[in-house]
């Protein structure tokens, strides 16, 4: 049984990784091993699609090429060229972490994943994928895509219960070869985002199929209708799946609205609450005075801005 199992883990890994090599998107940051733009790279991929992250990334580079000229920057810079990624939050931390790699690190991004997951905005997906693509160390963590694959490969079909993130790590440990973590989790990750979809998953042409359990359920419960059992219901957007409302309208578009206001005004200037509420909403009132206030508190808080007696204002 042993040796049967090794067998079927080295043709499965070979599988994945012949199609990676004949399908791989050609990314920027997967022609680099500089743990500077990687993380750059990885930070902004946490919550936004490749396409819209491509541009951004090469802007952001070309700006901000080295560690120290980002840490050094102005943060009103900083948030100006994020425009149009979302989140702006990542922005201001992405330049305290390299504020910390500078002041306390000497300019090197670490290599240890419990080092790098004590900086700003870095947590256990971003920390491994750094230490992993940069570094190319054999690190296992999970991103939507990865998640997704090992879920459906060692456990089943999405209609069983979710396993835990320790379950699934362990799986995707057992899973990955030695020697190979960064071409082996830039292979999985290709497979969730090109052939093992959220939902309608092109399990016809996915070249684990024959070793994943979710596509052996879908053939026992007919073999008809395998994309149809695979299929599961599609994600909702975050905004939606915690408060139940839609993204439009909700605090964290208007979050993003405030940002967008601050960043078109000439650089220091400041914007007074009543001018920036009537910018946010026609509808602006002194009874929307309390609302804008805790917004801009807490994007204050989040390092996104400055409140002076006169207003408003990016960081410096």
């Amino acid at each position: 049984m042993i040796v049967d199992r090794n067998l079927m883990l080295a043709a499965l890994r070979s599988a994945l990784l012949e199609w990676f090599a004949g399908n791989a998107r050609d990314l920027p940051w997967r022609r680099t091993r500089d743990p500077y733009a990687i993380m750059v790279a990885e930070i902004m991929l946490q919550q936004t699609q490749v396409d819209r992250v491509i541009p951004k990334y090469h802007a952001f580079l070309a700006t901000f090429p080295t560690l120290k000229a980002l840490a050094s920057a102005p943060t009103a810079e900083v948030i100006r060229l994020w425009a149009g990624l979302g989140y702006n939050r990542r922005a201001v931390n992405l330049q305290r972490a390299a504020q910390i790699i500078v002041e306390q690190y000497g300019g090197k991004v670490p290599d240890s994943v419990a080092v790098l997951r004590t900086l700003p905005g870095i947590g256990p997906y971003t920390a491994g994928a750094i230490a992993c693509f940069a570094f190319e160390q054999d690190v296992v963590f999970l991103d939507t895509n990865i998640r997704r694959v090992v879920r459906r490969l060692c456990v089943g079909s999405d209609l069983l219960p979710s396993p835990s993130d320790a379950t699934l790590l362990a799986h995707a440990e057992t899973l990955l070869p030695v020697g190979h973590g960064w071409t082996w989790n830039q292979a999985i990750m290709e497979l969730g985002a090109l052939i093992c979809t959220t939902s309608n998953p092109a399990c016809w042409r996915c070249p684990l199929r024959q070793y994943c359990r979710a596509y052996a359920d879908a053939i026992a419960a007919d073999g008809d209708l395998v994309n149809t059992m695979m299929s599961s219901v599609p994600l909702k957007r975050v905004a939606e799946s915690r408060s139940g409302e839609p993204f439009v309208g909700s605090r964290r578009w208007y979050r993003g609205r405030v940002i967008a206001v601050l960043r078109d005004l000439p650089g220091g200037d400041v914007l007074s609450l009543a001018e920036l509420g009537q910018r946010l909403r026609p509808d602006f009132t002194a009874d929307h005075e309390d609302w804008l206030q805790g917004l801009v508190t807490d994007l204050a808080r989040d390092g996104l801005l400055i409140i002076t007696d006169q207003g408003v204002r990016l960081p410096e």
